[in-house]
């Protein structure tokens, strides 16, 4: 789930639905809460002193702390910079513990997903094993897709297809999809999605606009892109993402789960507050079944892996320069999230340059924040969590994602940047 809050707020104040981009900006600013870690090294690869989180740069604790002040549950945050490496974690682990986050968890990290899966596509285009421009129907004609949607389409959201978790109608209307919030889909969220499935229910809806002609934030093209993969391969999504990211990356962390709804290794507990009968109720949904976002949003990672990973794309390990040059070049119509192929490209304002991003939510439970300079020099990798409060995602939010994004890409000077430019 993921859309920038800005972009909610600008859609007739649309909720949040599965895996979009939405929530996940604003979260990104509890990341930086610190717990003391050794700091490991500068950009340029010098060792550097140990040095606790609170003493090297309070200004990063302080800044995840308003996060959680907005009424978050816990944030675990990694800063990669040039002076050097921090990590913290401020709030609880769990409800009703004293813990804090860990901040070596593993989270569950919702549209983060898109960004490994579109790096994954790019690859097997310069490869020559898809064509960026080519019709997605010569590669799954199974589903007898409109021949204009190429694989491009996919990538930026500009197919028209129905999103499958549900559509807000531009008559501010509410369309359903599969159960993607609400008691509806806390009672489903162990059931079994197959992306065939997903795709087949979204087919099944009117498109929003004809292929190319606009822009639409889909889940549905990601879990197609995901069958592409497959498709052209002949190997499983999980398979291809270890051959060709984690494996060569060392991304030990990172997870390509199917329908598994275990969260391995030490991690934070996640919260789902939601009405029944007129009550509210919270539900720790920790565990769930990710197959409901295949592709989408459906992978688990750390911190430290969003790092790695984010850098080395930047960098240009992952991919040739001119497909890079394509994944940041944003779609003209997709507003305020500036969306390229996978990724969002982001000008934080004078003194703090630009940045690219991709956040991510899910259904219940988790944020996730990925952001990093176009150099891959630094790095700002986080994960939220919700608890039993419903959290300000109007004013505290914003305005504590914005001066943590300040903190970090702006040379720690939090008011340098346009104060009433809301962060993506």
């Amino acid at each position: 789930m993921s859309e920038s809050l800005h972009t909610a707020k600008n859609n007739r104040g649309r909720a949040p639905r599965a895996l979009r981009p939405v929530v996940v900006t604003a979260l990104a600013a509890a990341l930086l809460a610190g717990a003391a870690t050794p700091a490991l090294a500068t950009a340029d690869g010098k060792a550097v002193p140990k040095a606790t989180a609170e003493q090297d740069r309070p200004e990063l604790q302080k800044a995840i702390q308003a996060i959680v002040d907005a009424g978050f549950l816990g944030m675990q945050m990694r800063v990669n910079d040039e002076r050097g490496e921090w990590v913290g974690s401020t709030g609880q682990r769990k409800l009703g513990a004293s813990a804090k986050p860990p901040t070596n968890g593993l989270f569950r990290i919702g549209s983060t997903t898109k960004p490994f899966i579109a790096t994954v596509v790019l690859q097997l285009v310069a490869d020559g094993k898809l064509g960026l421009d080519a019709p997605v129907a010569d590669y799954l004609p199974e589903f007898k897709l409109d021949r204009r949607i190429t694989v491009r389409m996919l990538l930026q959201h500009t197919s028209g297809l129905y999103a499958y978790t549900g559509e807000f109608r531009p008559d501010g209307s509410v369309e359903s999809g599969i159960p993607a919030a609400g008691k509806e889909w806390v009672d489903n969220r162990f059931k079994t999605y197959q992306p065939e499935e997903l795709v087949r229910f979204a087919l099944s809806r009117p498109a929003r606009f004809e292929p190319g002609t606009s822009w639409s934030y889909s889940n549905t093209n990601y879990t197609l892109a995901q069958l592409l993969i497959e498709k052209v391969t002949g190997h499983s999504i999980a398979e291809e993402m270890q051959r060709r990211i984690l494996r060569p990356l060392k991304l030990r962390g990172t997870v390509v789960p199917g329908t598994s709804p275990e969260l391995p290794g030490p991690h934070a507990h996640g919260y789902y507050r939601y009405q029944d009968a007129g009550q509210w109720k919270v539900v720790d949904v920790t565990r769930q079944n990710p197959s409901m976002v295949a592709g989408a949003g459906d992978m688990i990672s750390t911190t430290k892996d969003l790092h790695t990973f984010f850098s080395a794309l930047n960098r240009g390990r992952l991919l040739p320069a001119k497909l890079l040059a394509e994944m940041r070049k944003p779609h003209p119509k997709s507003g305020a999230l500036v969306y390229g192929l996978g990724v969002s490209v982001q000008d934080l304002g004078p003194n703090c340059g630009t940045v690219l991003h991709h956040n991510g939510s899910t259904a219940g439970g988790y944020v996730s924040v990925m952001y990093g300079t176009p150099d891959g020099k630094k790095t700002l990798t986080a994960s939220i969590t919700y608890g039993d409060a419903a959290p300000d995602t109007t004013k505290a939010f914003p305005k504590a994602l914005d001066n943590l994004l300040k903190q970090v890409f702006c040379d720690g000077q939090a008011g340098s940047a346009d104060e009433d430019k809301p962060a993506q």
